[in-house]
């Protein structure tokens, strides 16, 4: 026990900044340090980041365009890229390199967008290639595109809101007032932080006939002006009504696109040079080279890619007598040469994220659009009462330009001259201080004529101007012009053709008919497939030095194979991806072939069929396992499943059974159990442990199992079993004679 009235212990109990450290530690729920640390973050990507506004543009898109703007880039000559980006920064403090990239996908060079914004020059990579990245930003130049003007042209009229940037040294737009919906023309994606946006883009005069259509009538039919969208890269869009009238209502759904193709006979190969948005070149060489190294595209002799400046251009060199279009359709179905775009509209209104239909986005629009047009009309209709204001001051003192000098030329003080012209004609100080402004040789009769004569247009413009403003009628035929002129100056045709008939996706492939094989597996894992010809003309079987024959099977060349193993697993084939073979190779090495894991071995081989047998699994602690084979069946195309059998207790054998019959089983101690396999439930998980089925005592376990068929027992009624677990019965003598080997 401690000492009373002992000293205190040294050390850090009493270290006064130990003490310090521990009282500034304070818990805090994890709610509030989400709250406070992390969603900040994260409604900044939301808000300023990822998600599109109604301008169809996300603020990297804005800044960038701003920019070059600002630097005289609309309508002027070209300029460094580098230089584009330096001055961005100003705006977006992001990095040289995201900024740059932000150029590229705008530019018309890389070929993301139908209406490029970005004009250049030099290598800005392309969009449909995967390593055909863009040089770097010291070697390209770039301007704005004539179609900016629409972007542009009500900036300076107080049509949008401007903000300070990130350093508060400048201004900058909240939004582009663009006169056409932008949003649905530029195909714009992104991810934020649990949400994302991805639009399609549609064609720009299409757009601006459907947002025309929408003023009129916001019921109109849109399919009737928007059928479909479209994208730049082309190809051929396979129309389904339902999935266009899903987006067009939710704003998620997908369509489906597939490369367009030509066949030039006289070299017998097919050109493709349309491909899907999504896809890209490498993707599509690398799906069919894995398609012809399989054995599932012997048509093809050779495909490369012969992209040059004229376009993109993939070349498929064919095998004598192949049929170009039924080779294709085979490819649409198994390559990304047909690929689905998934849209999801989501888009910032008034800074809140929300996922709308067309329709939804052309009423936004719409009052978006009305909103600025009326803040620009009102902003050249005050400019005009200003001006209205200064000539009508002027007017007054039309009349005796001699006092107006004489004021000017008594006053002592040059403050005292606006107050004194003021009382002199009875005008307000902003109209005083304008005839002071003027030049001593514009005080003549003639200048001041002329200036007092606009007075009448400009009171006719104003009242036209406000007229404006109080109907809507009158905004919205002017918005309706717009779209029109810019349909009319920007519009281009279709680049993706719409199929409205084509070949269904589920169409059985082409493939050659099936013919009589046999299939043989060896113990080590080799397995061939022969034909009854070249069996019957072939001799012995050749196996590896101390490999031997595991099964055989007779069945069809396109039979579907599984290969279970000792790792729990199953592999899923057919008998078609193997090459007719001779009995006096070795065959096909399974783990290799089938891309098994490190040290994986095969142990046994069936066919499934139609999936409607069972397969049985017993293992050493007596137990069985009777799983239906239509629990390996797949509605993909998975070579590989995982968890094929319970690994709870070592495997000692498994049977394929197609209908009911006797199973023997042996154990360590010489006792042998006959059953009916109907005795043993069947269980719907592939890894069920099973039922006890052979009672075991001690430390001895079960050895083996084997259909009744295949065993030397002459007295199967000494072992046969009414009911389960039972502990069988030991063997005689007679009944010990090896008539077969176990199969494992």
């Amino acid at each position: 026990m401690p000492r009373k009235n002992a000293p205190a212990e040294s050390g850090h109990k009493n270290n006064p900044n130990v003490m310090g450290l521990r009282a500034a530690v304070v818990e805090e729920p994890i709610t509030r340090t989400l709250e406070t640390n992390y969603m900040p973050y994260a409604m900044s990507v939301i808000v300023s980041r990822a998600i599109p506004e109604i301008d169809g543009f996300k603020p990297s898109h804005r800044k960038l365009l701003y920019t070059m703007y600002k630097m005289g880039l609309l309508g002027g000559a070209r300029t460094k890229s580098a230089n584009i980006v330096g001055q961005t920064m100003r705006l977006n403090p992001h990095g040289d390199a995201a900024i740059y990239d932000t150029m590229v996908r705008l530019s018309s060079g890389y070929g993301a967008l139908l209406t490029p914004f970005v004009d250049s020059k030099g290598n800005f990579g392309k969009s449909y290639s995967r390593d055909m990245s863009c040089a770097a930003p010291r070697y390209t130049e770039a301007r704005l595109t004539p179609i900016c003007n629409e972007l542009f042209r009500d900036l300076d009229a107080d049509a949008v809101d401007f903000v300070d940037n990130y350093d508060n040294t400048m201004k900058e737009p909240s939004l582009l007032p663009t006169t056409f919906p932008n949003i649905l023309v530029s195909a714009n994606s992104g991810i934020a932080v649990g949400m994302a946006s991805q639009f399609c883009g549609f064609n720009l005069k299409e757009v601006c006939e459907t947002a025309a259509a929408f003023l009129k009538n916001p019921d109109c039919d849109l399919s009737a002006t928007l059928p479909a969208p479209d994208f730049p890269t082309g190809g051929e869009l396979l129309f389904d009504p339902d999935a266009i009238r899903e987006i067009y209502e939710t704003g998620r759904g997908s369509v489906r696109v597939r490369a367009k193709y030509r066949y030039v006979k006289a070299e017998n190969l097919i050109e493709i040079y349309e491909i899907p948005y999504s896809a890209t070149s490498e993707a599509i060489l690398d799906k069919v080279a894995k398609l012809i190294k399989e054995g599932k595209a012997r048509e093809i002799s050779d495909m490369r890619d012969e992209t040059d400046l004229s376009g993109l251009k993939l070349a498929i060199d064919l095998k004598r007598g192949t049929d170009p279009d039924k080779l294709m359709a085979r490819l649409f179905k198994s390559t990304p040469l047909e690929d689905s775009f998934a849209c999801n509209f989501n888009v910032l209104i008034r800074g809140v994220p929300q996922v709308l239909g067309v329709r939804q986005i052309l009423s936004e629009w719409a009052a978006w659009r009305t909103e600025s047009v009326r803040r620009r009309v009102a902003f050249a209709l005050r400019r005009k009462e200003e001006r209205l204001h200064l000539l009508k001051g002027l007017r007054k003192i039309l009349l005796d330009i001699d006092r107006a000098v004489k004021i000017i030329r008594e006053t002592e003080e040059e403050s005292e001259v606006v107050p004194n012209l003021m009382i002199g004609f009875g005008i307000d100080k902003t109209q005083a201080e304008y005839v002071a402004e003027i030049k001593l040789r514009n005080l003549n009769r003639e200048y001041l004529l002329k200036r007092t004569e606009e007075i009448g247009g400009l009171e006719a413009e104003t009242a036209d101007l406000q007229a404006t403003l109080d109907d809507p009628k009158r905004v919205r035929k002017i918005i309706i012009g717009e779209l029109r002129a810019a349909a009319k100056k920007y519009g281009e045709p279709r680049r993706t053709a719409i199929l409205y008939q084509y070949a269904a996706d589920d169409a059985p492939d082409d493939a050659p008919a099936e013919y009589p094989v046999n299939a043989f597996l060896s113990r080590e894992g080799y397995f061939k497939k022969i034909t009854p010809l070249s069996l019957r003309m072939g001799g012995e079987q050749k196996f590896k030095e101390g490999d031997a024959l595991r099964q055989s099977f007779q069945t069809t060349s396109g039979a579907e194979i599984m290969f279970f193993t000792d790792r729990c697993q199953v592999y899923k084939t057919r008998l078609s991806e193997f090459d007719d073979a001779k009995a006096s190779v070795l065959g096909d090495y399974l783990p290799a072939k089938l891309g098994m894991d490190s040290g994986e071995n095969v142990l046994y081989a069936v066919l499934p069929g139609d999936y409607s047998g069972f397969m049985l699994f017993f293992f050493e602690n007596g137990k069985a396992a009777r799983v239906p084979l239509s629990s390996y069946e797949t509605k993909s195309n998975r070579r590989r499943l995982s968890g094929a059998y319970s690994d709870k207790s070592p495997l000692v054998s498994m049977l394929s059974l197609t209908e009911e019959t006797e199973i023997a089983l042996y154990s360590t101690d010489s006792r042998c159990l006959l059953f009916h396999t109907s005795m043993i439930p069947p269980k719907a998980a592939r890894s069920a442990q099973g039922v006890n089925v052979m009672a075991l005592k001690g430390k001895h376990t079960l050895e083996k199992a084997l259909p009744a068929s295949e065993t030397p027992i002459a007295n199967p009624a000494r072992y046969r079993a009414k009911t389960l677990p039972s502990a069988g019965a030991t063997l005689r003598q007679d009944d010990t004679e090896e008539k077969q080997l176990s199969m494992i």
